[in-house]
C-alpha cells in the first residue's frame, strides 16, 4: 500500500480536474440506481395499473436519467483520461531526468532495452493503476451503494440472501490480485529482455549481416519472444478465470433469489414490479461489482510496474557535487593525476598512477588493449570518481567543483563518435540552440568540414540520421570536432579520435583535430603511436600503472615497453600496404 499511496501523490497536481470528475463519477453511480429504482413505477403504474399520466412523466423521466448520466460519463472519462495522460508525462519526465542524473557507470550496468522498457511498457501500466482504478473505484463503489440501497428498500430479505454471496467472493479476487501481480513483473521482465533484444540487433545489424548471423539471432529472439508469450498466457489465464468464477457466484445468488422471490409474488406477499424493480437492480449491480474486481486487478499490475519505476526514481547517482562545491571558472596550471587507483566493481582498473599535464601541454596516454586508458581519461570529466586519491586542476580536488562548470572546461572527441538525428547545425551547436550561423560555419571550416557539409542538399540543414549515419566516418569525426571547437574549451580530451579512419579522412581528421589542439591543454589516447611524436610527454600503462613517462624519442632511446609497443606496431603496419601510409607520422 505504500508504493500505492506513493502513485496517489502524483494526482496532487490535477485536483480541480479529479474534483469535477469525481462529481461525475457519483453522478453516474446515483443516476444508474435511479434507472433500477423507476423499474417498480413504471410497471405498477403503467403496466398493471395503466395510468395515462404516468406513461408519458416516466418514460421522459427515463430518457433524461440517461442523457444526464450520458454527460456525466463523459465528463469523468475525459477528465480522467487528461489526468491519467498528465501523469504518464510526469513520470517519464522525472525518470528521463534522474536518468540525466545517472553517471556513466549506471548505462554499463543497465541496458537499453531496460531503460526504455521502464519508461515506456511501466508506465503505461502505473497509469491505468491510478486513472482506471480511481474512475472505476469511486464510480463503482458509488453506483454499488445506490443499487443496494434500492436492493434493500425493496426487499430487506432478498437482500440479505443476496449479499451472502458478496463475503464468498472476496477471497477469489484477494487470489486473483496476488497472482496477477507476480505475473504482471515476470511480463515486465520479458518485456524488458524483448526490448533490450530489438535494441542490440537493429543497432548492430550491419555486423549480424557481415558474419550471417541472422538465424542466430533469430533464434535469440525467439527465445526472449516466447518467454514473453508465456508471461502474457500466465496472465491472461488469471484474467480469464476471474469472471467465470465471479459470474458462477453471482449466478448460484440469482438463482436462490428467483425461487424465493418468485414465491413471494405467487404467494401475494410482493407485487411484480416490486420484484422486478429488485431484480433490475441486482443484474445492474453485476457490472460495477465486476469493474471493481478487474479494478483490483489493474491495480496489481501497476503496482507491480510502480515498485520497478520507484525503484529507478529512488536510485542515488553515485557521482554529485559536494555541498559546498564552487564554480570552475579559470583553468590557469596544470592537471594533476595524483596517486589515482581506480576499481570497478571488484575488478582492480589501475593504481596509483601519477601524471601531470602542464597548460598548454599535449600529453598521450599509450598501453596495450584493455589496459585502462581511456577510463583514466574518464576520470578528469567525472564520467567516473576515483577509487582512490585524487585528480586536481590548479592543485584543487575536481570534486569539490561543480560537474557543470567542470565540464564545461573539457572538450571531447572519441573514437566512437555521438551524433544525434538532427541537422548538422544542430549537431554542431550542440547546447547552444541561440549560437548564430555564421558562427557553426566557422567551426565547420576549422575542421575542414564546410566544404563537405555545402555540397549536401541542404547544407548545414541537412538531417544527418541516427548517430549521424548518413555521413561517412571521418565526416562525422570532423563534425563532432567542430562541436568541441564552437565550444572552445580549455582542456581537450582525444580518445582514439581517428583509429577507426582510412587513411584520406585521417589525414583530414588529422589537419582539424591540430587546429583543435592549438593553445589547449590536451590528453590523447592514441592507438596508432607513430601520430604522437610531437606530444610534450607520452606515458606507457602497464598492468595498471605507469611504467614509463618521457618524450617519444626518449622512450624509444630507453628501449623499453614503447620501444617493443612501437616496434610491434611499426612492423605490423609495414607488412600491411594497406596502412603503410597511415602509419606515417602525423604530428597530433
Amino acid at each position: 500500500m505504500h508504493v500505492y499511496r506513493r502513485l496517489l501523490t502524483y494526482l496532487g497536481p490535477y485536483k480541480g480536474k479529479l474534483v469535477v470528475a469525481g462529481i461525475a463519477m457519483i453522478g453516474v453511480g446515483l443516476l444508474t440506481a435511479a434507472l433500477a429504482y423507476l423499474v417498480k413505477p413504471a410497471l405498477d403504474q403503467i403496466f398493471f395499473e395503466r395510468n395515462d399520466r404516468m406513461l408519458v412523466f416516466i418514460p421522459l423521466v427515463v430518457a433524461l436519467v440517461y442523457v444526464l448520466k450520458g454527460f456525466c460519463d463523459f465528463g469523468q472519462y475525459y477528465l480522467m483520461s487528461y489526468v491519467g495522460q498528465s501523469i504518464v508525462r510526469d513520470l517519464r519526465a522525472r525518470m528521463f531526468a534522474k536518468l540525466e542524473e545517472m553517471p556513466v557507470s549506471f548505462f554499463v550496468r543497465h541496458s537499453t532495452g531496460v531503460l526504455l522498457s521502464r519508461m515506456n511498457n511501466d508506465v503505461s501500466l502505473v497509469e491505468g493503476a491510478l486513472t482506471r482504478a480511481v474512475t472505476g473505484i469511486v464510480r463503482d463503489v458509488v453506483t454499488v451503494l445506490g443499487l443496494v440501497s434500492v436492493v434493500f428498500y425493496r426487499d430487506f430479505k432478498l437482500a440479505a440472501i443476496a449479499l451472502i454471496v458478496f463475503p464468498v467472493a472476496i477471497y477469489p479476487l484477494l487470489l486473483f490480485g496476488r497472482k496477477l501481480k507476480k505475473y504482471s513483473r515476470r511480463m515486465l521482465v520479458s518485456m524488458e529482455d524483448i526490448t533490450a533484444r530489438l535494441n542490440e540487433t537493429i543497432t548492430g545489424i550491419r555486423i549480424v549481416k557481415a558474419f550471417g548471423m541472422e538465424a542466430y539471432e533469430q533464434a535469440r529472439f525467439d527465445e526472449v519472444n516466447q518467454a514473453l508469450f508465456r508471461a502474457f498466457m500466465r496472465r491472461f489465464k488469471v484474467r480469464a478465470f476471474s469472471n467465470p468464477v465471479m459470474e458462477t457466484l453471482g449466478g448460484l445468488g440469482v438463482s436462490a433469489i428467483v425461487f424465493y422471490g418468485g414465491y413471494q409474488v405467487i404467494t401475494g406477499a410482493s407485487t411484480p414490479g416490486t420484484f422486478f424493480s429488485f431484480m433490475a437492480a441486482l443484474f445492474m449491480l453485476y457490472e460495477p461489482i465486476k469493474r471493481i474486481n478487474e479494478v483490483n486487478i489493474t491495480v496489481q499490475e501497476g503496482m507491480a510496474a510502480a515498485e520497478r519505476i520507484f525503484g529507478l526514481l529512488d536510485t542515488e547517482p553515485e557521482i554529485e557535487d559536494r555541498p559546498a562545491a564552487v564554480e570552475l571558472d579559470h583553468v590557469g596550471g596544470e592537471i594533476l593525476f595524483d596517486r589515482v587507483g581506480f576499481t570497478y566493481g571488484d575488478n582492480p582498473v589501475f593504481r596509483d598512477v601519477t601524471l601531470r599535464v602542464k597548460i598548454g601541454e599535449a600529453v598521450a596516454i599509450v598501453g596495450e588493449s584493455g589496459v585502462g586508458k581511456s577510463t583514466l581519461l574518464d576520470l578528469l570529466p567525472r564520467f567516473y570518481d576515483v577509487t582512490s586519491g585524487a585528480v586536481r586542476i590548479d592543485g584543487v580536488d575536481i570534486r569539490d567543483f561543480t560537474q557543470q562548470s567542470l565540464r564545461d572546461k573539457i572538450g571531447i572527441v572519441t573514437q566512437q563518435t555521438i551524433l544525434f538525428d538532427d541537422t548538422i547545425r544542430n549537431n554542431i551547436a550542440y547546447g547552444r540552440p541561440d549560437m548564430p550561423l555564421e558562427k557553426v560555419v566557422e567551426a565547420a571550416g576549422a575542421a575542414d568540414a564546410h566544404d563537405f557539409i555545402s555540397a549536401l542538399p541542404q547544407g548545414y540543414d541537412t538531417v544527418i540520421g541516427e548517430d549521424g549515419i548518413k555521413l561517412s566516418g571521418g565526416e562525422r569525426q570532423r563534425i563532432a570536432i567542430a562541436r568541441a571547437l564552437l565550444k572552445n574549451p580549455p582542456i581537450l580530451v582525444l580518445d582514439e579520435a581517428t583509429s577507426n579512419l582510412d587513411t584520406d579522412s585521417e589525414q583530414a581528421v588529422q589537419r582539424a583535430l591540430e587546429k583543435l589542439m592549438k593553445g589547449r591543454t590536451t590528453l590523447v589516447v592514441a592507438h596508432r603511436l607513430s601520430t604522437i611524436r610531437n606530444v610534450d610527454r607520452i606515458y606507457v600503462l602497464v598492468e595498471g600503472t605507469v611504467a614509463e613517462e618521457g618524450s617519444h624519442d626518449e622512450l624509444l632511446a630507453k628501449n623499453g615497453v614503447f620501444a617493443r609497443l612501437y616496434s610491434m606496431q611499426f612492423t605490423s603496419e609495414e607488412a600491411s600496404p594497406d596502412t603503410e601510409q597511415t602509419a606515417s607520422p602525423v604530428p597530433i
